[in-house]
């Protein structure tokens, strides 16, 4: 199939979990990973390795050790900032997740300096949000008086943006929204948003989970009226591990922003009186950093980049278009968000008549395909279509059409078990 990766069958090969089948013998069919992805064996192997050989705490031990394992922390910001064409690499910071980077700024936001918000300001956000980019902002305007307000979307799935200026004026100081969504699936007009909230002052901060992983991402290539001020994914789903998210932000506005957290390696001097503040990326990086994780996610996103993210986008695109076709099939099966791949990532929430999203789940498990069902941190978005939760299936760069078919045909005989003919 013209798109997919070529030597797809190879890739699979570097995902060990792929070979896995279920206790009756099944082939594994993994279609949950905008929850997380699979690791491929070089990303195993790159933690286990550094454990084995290089383990001691970073920038405090003066040993052998300790300088190696400081490299590779290192490392692993530099790789990152590569694969997201960082502007400078100091502006990297790393946190326990992407929900961690999203309250980091918001919570910076609310604390006395040049860029905290009160009352009177707006923050805006969207209705699609997953909670993580919901709450966070809710805390911050409850706590400064400021107003939040967002975005709604139509029935296709698009943010409506005939309220951009209702929405973006003089007193909006933040926006923030999704790159793409993990319950739609819809890609967002970075740029067109950005630009618009740069003409009245206001910063954007980006959610990039679900981006990152499939979408190719050159800040420094973005013109600066187009470019974020913070962008932040989260490494496990990029095929790296959990337990560290990724925070890019502009220099500028980070050297404006206080520290979130004190202690460890995020300070300058100390005495009792007052302490003074490390340069970035380390004023963001309070206590003994994820180290180990910063060396696997080097070498996940050293692996995305071997692949080539072009080439992973239109994996992705063509993947999705192959799903998008075979679900129409089913009766009574109505997908939450774009039909169009080329406007929506490899998410694919939906709804099948007459059948709760949970029991759906349950007969794919049954049948090998492992799906998500629930409200996927995204009640605001299942709000607006009127339902409490959908069934969810994401593919990656390791999903064939053959396990798209399995999907399809295991969906085929949920209808047929509940009786829904």
């Amino acid at each position: 199939m013209e798109g997919l990766l070529p030597d797809l069958e190879v890739v699979r090969k570097d995902f060990p979990i792929l070979s896995r089948t279920t206790p009756d013998g099944r082939p594994l069919v993994y279609l949950d990973s905008a929850n997380t992805s699979q690791k491929p064996q070089v990303v195993i192997d790159a933690m286990v390795d550094h454990l084995e050989r290089h383990n001691a705490n970073v920038a405090r031990a003066m040993h052998m050790l300790g300088a190696e394992a400081t490299e590779a922390f290192e490392g692993g910001r530099d790789k990152v900032a590569s694969f997201i064409g960082a502007p400078e690499r100091d502006e990297v910071i790393f946190t326990k997740n992407a929900s961690e980077a999203l309250n980091l700024v918001a919570n910076t936001l609310a604390l006395p300096g040049p860029r905290q918000v009160g009352p009177g300001d707006v923050v805006v956000t969207t209705e699609m949000e997953h909670h993580s980019n919901i709450v966070p902002w809710q805390m911050l305007t409850q706590r400064t008086g400021a107003d939040l307000r967002w975005f709604t979307f139509d029935d296709d799935g698009l943010l409506d943006l005939s309220q951009v200026d209702e929405l973006i004026t003089e007193r909006t100081k933040v926006v923030t929204f999704t790159w793409v969504s993990n319950m739609l699936g819809t890609i967002n007009p970075v740029a067109e948003l950005t630009r618009r909230a740069h003409e009245v002052g206001a910063i954007v901060v980006v959610d990039a989970s679900q981006a990152a992983p499939q979408l190719p991402i050159d800040l420094a290539a973005m013109a600066p009226a187009e470019r974020p001020d913070v962008v932040v994914f989260t490494g496990h789903k990029v095929v790296g591990p959990t337990g560290i998210g990724v925070l890019w932000g502009r220099r500028e506005l980070l050297e404006e922003l206080p520290p979130f957290l004190g202690g460890g390696e995020m300070i300058e001097t100390v005495t009792m009186e007052r302490s003074t503040y490390a340069g970035l990326p380390h004023k963001f990086e309070a206590g003994t950093p994820p180290i180990v994780e910063s060396v696997g996610l080097g070498a996940a996103v050293d692996y995305l980049a071997a692949l080539d993210m072009e080439a992973v986008h239109r994996h992705e695109q063509t993947i999705t278009a192959y799903a998008l076709d075979g679900m129409a099939t089913v009766p009574g099966l109505k997908v939450l968000g774009p039909l169009d791949a080329r406007l929506r990532g490899g998410a694919i929430s939906f709804e099948l008549d007459g059948v709760h999203p949970h029991d759906v789940a349950q007969v794919l498990d049954v049948r090998g395909v492992a799906v998500r069902a629930g409200h996927h941190c995204a009640r605001p978005a299942h709000a607006k279509f009127g339902v409490q939760s959908s069934t969810r299936m994401s593919s990656y760069v390791y999903t064939t059409p053959g396990e798209i078919d399995a999907l399809v045909e295991a969906l085929h005989y949920t209808r047929s078990y509940f009786k829904v003919d």
